[in-house]
């Protein structure tokens, strides 16, 4: 029995590709700002007894600076992370999930074509998975298998 979880390799998958494909939105996608608007609206309710203030220009203002500032530090951690993986690694997860060059490219055209000289599927199946591994480690997105309850531990 070991005391490490064990890992839920699926779950553990989708998230890290979550995050990658999000990555690629920010990356590649460009950033559409908020205006505020110039016509006014009419309220039964006067403004004083709401018991808030707004401001729209001040929040559109932040919205519009924070927001970029926040995706391109993303941008910047996901990459700074693939940077520090081993070369290999490194190689599938730029070619495979950072570059816009291909927009669906596959598994099978990474590791058949891409790969100088190409490699088996169960070779890239293991450099995938250790990239997956230390991306999910760095993003916190490990997921740990549920464990079965074991109802005889109690019956003795």
């Amino acid at each position: 029995m070991s005391f490490l979880p064990e890992i839920d390799r699926k779950r553990t998958q989708e998230a890290v590709e979550s995050i990658l494909e999000r990555y690629r939105m920010y990356k590649y996608l460009s950033f559409e700002e908020r205006e505020a608007s110039t016509t006014s609206s009419i309220s039964d309710v006067p403004r004083s007894f709401t018991g808030t203030t707004s401001d729209q220009t001040a929040n559109i203002a932040i919205y519009n600076v924070d927001t970029p500032a926040k995706q391109r530090n993303f941008c910047e951690r996901v990459e700074r992370a693939v940077k520090r993986m081993p070369r290999m690694e490194a190689f599938l997860i730029q070619e495979r999930y950072m570059t816009m060059e291909h927009d669906y490219i596959t598994d099978q055209h990474v590791y058949n074509h891409v790969f100088q000289p190409p490699i088996s599927e169960g070779k890239y199946s293991k450099i995938r998975w250790k990239a997956f591994y230390k991306l999910a480690s760095h993003f916190d997105a490990l997921v740990e298998k549920q464990r079965e309850p074991n109802y005889d531990e109690g019956a003795s």
